[in-house]
């Protein structure tokens, strides 16, 4: 029942009509990204993602990770699924092509591991975790170990790992313990334990390149003193052959929730004589470092909610299409699949609009970043720069609270069935619900949107982008269908100005309450432009019917999708606006409410 159909109509839908695909092809180094090539690799990637990775899925979530004499062992058919994985070129397809990787936009990359997420969310966080990795070495790591170590990475030899979390720090970097110590010879010698630390050991890859959050013992205190170390699980020669085994070694697995097939491990650094480790870019630099690797995991992970929230759906959709139960209370017939219901029909149509919201606002974004870094135009460049790292948050908080719940209405669908593990679907909520902590939690991607986006700069940015919506809304004018909807994203529009001007205002006395409004600004944030990007995918819907463009059905889907985003969601903005409103009497309520 749980097979993965890469949903390719609206990958392609969205890449023409909302990315502009064919102009990302003419900006300077994404010249092979022509149309007609995109779509062929997309359909690959669903046909590798449909036949290799999705049948392992299952397999990972039962089979889970072991510690056997110091060896983490995967799931059956990850060896041979990685090996493929690499040999097919998906591990290089958006790397540095001075490396060997094909060096395609951010606009292809994100549909392509969406479907490696959608269909095997715990296999595919290894090949994810090189994407970050790769950009930080590549921007901070000297020239020597760029030649000696990237080459490696991208074709998939060896692979990596981003350790940064410790027992006692958890989210707070600034008091990390991990002790290094200069050896005098360009080395540096590391002691310390990190936990959570995803694929932090395996037997997939000849290698493992960890870098590793560390302090020299003189160096200043708190995340000013922390530097970023590149340390091999073996000891790397000149020549790029292993040597020894270094000093690091799994020391545990932690027993999760969901992502079984994924190992997460307690790390131990210098257990013996020192885990030989080398600087990567400038001492006490390591935070900004670090930011390179977590801006890319955290939209990697905005693109997870989407990817287990459409496995989720697809999942729910075969079951309450073939599901026979009870009698349609407007028919009064009996033995029709469930889907007929009126309720188990909105519940499929909620989640189908969310998700179409998700994606839109997931591939505009990466479409940001290809103009971000390829376009001639300095100011495009620059604006699409600000408007990616002020919605970086958004995207990961909100598109993964939205897919967490998504994933949550499946197992609605399926009833009785969904809470039983055989039927398979709970293991998309399972997977689904640590995203929402990955790469920080809502509550921080929240403090981060209001603290350093809007009010570091007192709103500029998200002022210009407001700007922009309000433009395309004039563009909207062509469809009189779509005026009530574009009336209520400017409506929506002015609830969000309303709220910025409260957090603005009481940024400058009451740290605390802004802090408190933070999370429900998050998420009117995200309501008001995915509702931006869904009323352009029903104006281009309707453009296209107007032009007798072919699959009429599907368009109209889009313009029903619309309805239904405006109908049911975009309603939410004035409740999170409100409660950002309130939000100076909730800082003032006493602990006393909380006891009982």
């Amino acid at each position: 029942m749980d097979q993965y159909d890469a949903p390719l109509r609206d990958m392609r839908f969205i890449l023409e009509k909302l990315v502009n695909i064919q102009s990302i092809s003419g900006l300077p180094g994404c010249e092979e990204a022509e149309p007609d090539l995109v779509f062929n690799v997309l359909e690959e990637a669903g046909k590798f993602a449909a036949h290799v990775l999705a049948p392992l899925n299952r397999t990972g979530d039962l089979q889970g990770c072991r510690l056997v004499d110091g060896k983490v062992i995967v799931p059956e058919g990850w060896q041979s699924a990685w090996n493929q994985f690499v040999a097919a070129g998906w591990l290089s397809l958006s790397l540095p092509q001075e490396y060997g990787g094909q060096g395609l936009p951010k606009a292809l990359w994100a549909p392509v591991w969406e479907m490696w997420f959608s269909s095997n969310l715990a296999f595919t966080m290894l090949p994810q975790l090189t994407l970050g990795q790769t950009e930080a070495l590549e921007v901070a790591a000297s020239e020597a170990l760029k030649a000696l170590y990237l080459p490696r990475i991208v074709s998939g030899e060896w692979s990596c790992n981003m350790s940064l979390t410790e027992p006692q720090a958890g989210s707070d970097l600034s008091v990390v313990r991990t002790r290094a110590e200069d050896v005098g010879d360009g080395s540096y010698r590391l002691f310390g334990q990190k936990i959570f630390i995803s694929y932090g050991d395996h037997e997939l890859t000849e290698n493992i390149v960890h870098l590793v959050l560390a302090r020299l013992p003189d160096a200043p205190p708190g995340i000013k003193g922390i530097s970023l170390f590149l340390v091999p699980k073996f000891l790397v020669n000149e020549d790029g052959s292993l040597g020894a085994r270094n000093d690091v070694h799994a020391v545990s697995l932690e027993h999760k929730m969901g992502i079984h097939g994924s190992p997460t491990c307690t790390m131990v650094y210098g257990d013996r004589q020192g885990a030989t480790g080398y600087l990567v870019g400038e001492l006490n630099r390591g935070i900004e470092y670090m930011f390179v690797m977590m801006n890319d995991a955290r939209f990697g992970v905005s693109v997870h909610g989407v990817a287990l929230a459409e496995r989720a759906y697809q999942m729910a959709l075969r079951y309450a299409s073939e599901r026979v139960q009870g009698r349609n209370a407007v028919t009064g017939e009996v033995g029709q699949p469930i889907i007929g219901h009126a309720d188990i029909h909105r519940q499929l149509l909620s989640m189908r609009t969310r998700i179409f919201a998700m994606r839109t606002l997931v591939y505009t974004a990466s479409g940001w970043f290809d103009h971000a870094r390829c376009n001639p135009d300095s100011q495009t460049a620059e604006r699409s720069r600000r408007y990616i790292d002020l919605l970086m948050p958004v995207l990961k908080a909100w598109n993964t609270e939205i897919g967490n719940i998504v994933c949550d209405d499946a197992i609605q669908v399926f009833g009785g069935m969904g809470f039983v593990e055989e039927t398979g679907v709970a293991q998309h909520y399972r997977d689904s619900r640590v995203t929402r902590i990955y790469e920080g939690t809502t509550g921080i991607q929240a403090n981060d949107l209001v603290g350093r986006k809007i009010l570091r700069e007192g709103g500029t940015t998200l002022r210009e982008l407001l700007d922009d919506i309000r433009a395309d809304l004039v563009r909207c004018a062509d469809w009189p269908e779509l005026q009530p909807h574009a009336h209520t994203l400017q409506t929506n529009i002015e609830a969000m100005e309303q709220a910025t001007h409260f957090i603005l205002e009481h940024g400058k006395t009451r740290l605390d309450v802004v802090q408190a409004a933070a999370v429900p600004f998050l998420q009117l944030s995200g309501y008001v432009c995915a509702g931006w990007r869904v009323l352009q995918a029903a104006a281009a819907a309707h453009a296209a019917l107007a032009e007798g463009q072919h699959d009429s059905r599907y368009l109209q889907g889009i313009q029903g999708i619309a309805d239904c985003w405006f109908a049911s969601f975009a309603p939410q903005v004035r409740a999170h606006a409100d409660v950002v409103l309130a939000s100076a009497s909730m800082a003032r309520v006493s602990e006393a409410a909380f006891l009982n």
